[in-house]
């Protein structure tokens, strides 16, 4: 399972509220989610964004609540994947539970610029800025994470068993 897409910088400790701001959470459709998602970091983010983009982010990203609105969001819109120093725990398991596949890597943060073109192997965790050439390692998703995510998250994957 492979990624490729432009990035997008974020700094630390982005909060669910940030990711999803609270006035929008009215509604859990994805299409509608996803118009709003990092809008009051960035107002211009979910009309620039593009399908395959991702997402690198400081400390902490995801913090604050344990609503799936925020990984939904991001996944709505657009973004393959999530580059951080550190993840929320909550955020962490919401992520795989929706299907979004996230990676810790602080040296790959420090080493991507908005706007370069990054790869990512879920499968060996080797992330290559293709902009500089420079690669980096981050934990490679484990099997069972990979099928959930190409399944569309956990409750499609146990759909998918229990048929």
């Amino acid at each position: 399972m492979e990624f490729t897409g432009r990035t997008w910088l974020f700094g630390h400790d982005i909060d669910t509220d940030a990711i999803i701001p609270a006035r929008y959470l009215n509604t859990v459709e994805p299409e509608e989610l996803a118009k709003h998602c990092m809008e009051d970091g960035d107002p211009t983010f979910p009309a620039k964004v593009r399908s395959g983009d991702l997402i690198v982010a400081g400390k902490n990203f995801g913090c604050g609540s344990s609503r799936e609105h925020a990984p939904i969001a991001i996944k709505a819109c657009g973004v393959s994947c999530v580059i951080a120093r550190s993840f929320a725990r909550i955020f962490f398991r919401n992520a795989m539970n929706i299907g979004l596949p996230i990676f810790e890597c602080p040296e790959a943060v420090d080493g991507i610029k908005e706007g370069d073109q990054v790869k990512i192997d879920a499968r060996t965790g080797t992330i290559i800025n293709l902009a500089t050439g420079q690669k980096y390692q981050a934990k490679p998703l484990p099997d069972f994470i990979q099928n959930l995510i190409r399944s569309g998250g956990l409750m499609a994957f146990v759909r998918q068993r229990s048929q």
